[in-house]
């Protein structure tokens, strides 16, 4: 088995939107993905070459176990619900990768 991500990228159409959606997604958005998923973990990052670009990763063991959450209804609502806060102000696409080799290596 293959780890596997869930990697959901966001435009803000705006920076004014920036600071709120930062705080929804931290504490509301990202803890309810992560339960309804079922992942292993979640994380979020916001780009350095672009601003208005928020990127969240949840990861699971397999991509079969992404496939299983991105099919149901958990993503069926955090859809509708992220659409009912931000509505067009936040484009958002989706995708799922599968890690194919992983090297770890030691700080020096």
């Amino acid at each position: 088995m293959s780890t596997a991500f869930l990697v959901v990228r966001a435009t803000l159409a705006e920076m004014a939107d920036r600071p709120r959606f930062d705080t929804w997604y931290k504490k509301e958005h990202l803890p309810d993905a992560l339960k309804a998923f079922n992942a292993e973990a979640a994380m979020r990052a916001w780009s350095t070459q672009d601003p208005k670009v928020h990127t969240a990763f949840y990861r699971f063991p397999s991509l079969e176990a992404a496939k299983a959450a991105t099919s149901g209804t958990a993503i069926k609502e955090l859809i509708e619900e992220f659409d009912r806060v931000w509505g067009d102000r936040v484009h958002r696409t989706r995708d799922i990768i599968v890690v194919e080799d992983e090297l770890k290596g030691g700080i020096r």
